[in-house]
């Protein structure tokens, strides 16, 4: 599906849900804008939508690019309730086809340097009755970008979805250290841990506090 392998791409996918993918995304957007790079951000799958039919995490990333693009193919299925995409979509009746997906990708690969597509849920959550959202990542077979987000119990899911990852044949390019959880215990020795189980570099450490322009700075982006 790397049909421009000169211009780099990334799939953001997290550890769980809310745990900050959209944060990441919008951060290494700032950081590649910082480089001087154009870049767009792609949400793919997104469920809950305000009283305008808009999602927080869509608008986060349509205002974090450099480079303005079709709504639809940033983000090609918008469900309103904020659920499960694979019971929204068939509450709905509008099942998500990953085919769609990737022509809506490769539309916007020419506009910027740089896409960042931004996962949905946990990178193995259900799309559908027989695809789910890792089949997605490997359909556009990018390197993937880890978003973990630091609380008890993060080591072993951030295991188990490095594993998931490298079963689908996908490149863990490096991830992400998210404080969710700004009174964990045993904290720098929880990222010692994963430092030294997980096979890609650590590109950055945020902060509870911290936002996306804030947290670009404290970002190294993968190499490419």
């Amino acid at each position: 599906m790397n049909s421009n392998p000169e211009k780099p791409a990334w799939f953001v996918a997290g550890t769980d849900t809310e745990i900050g993918k959209t944060f990441v995304a919008c951060a290494l957007l700032h950081a590649l804008r910082n480089q001087g790079l154009s870049a767009i951000g792609m949400k793919p799958i997104a469920a809950g939508t305000d009283e305008h039919g808009h999602n927080d995490d869509v608008e986060a990333l349509l205002a974090a690019a450099s480079v303005k693009a079709p709504r639809e193919l940033v983000n090609p299925y918008l469900f309103a309730p904020a659920i499960a995409p694979h019971i929204a979509a068939a509450e709905e009746n509008r099942p998500i086809d990953i085919e769609r997906i990737a022509q809506s990708f490769a539309a916007l690969r020419p506009l910027a340097d740089v896409l960042v597509v931004e996962g949905v849920g946990g990178f193995c959550v259900p799309l559908g009755p027989t695809i789910d959202a890792a089949d997605l990542a490997q359909r556009l077979a990018l390197p993937v970008i880890l978003v973990v987000g630091m609380r008890l119990g993060c080591i072993n899911h951030a295991l188990l979805t490095a594993q998931a990852i490298a079963a689908r044949g996908l490149t863990l390019a490096g991830w992400v250290a998210n404080r969710i959880d700004p009174q964990m215990a045993r904290f720098e020795e929880n990222l010692a841990s994963l430092e030294a189980r997980l096979a890609a570099p650590l590109l950055g450490v945020i902060p509870a506090d911290s936002t996306p322009q804030k947290a670009a700075w404290l970002l190294r982006l993968p190499a490419h």
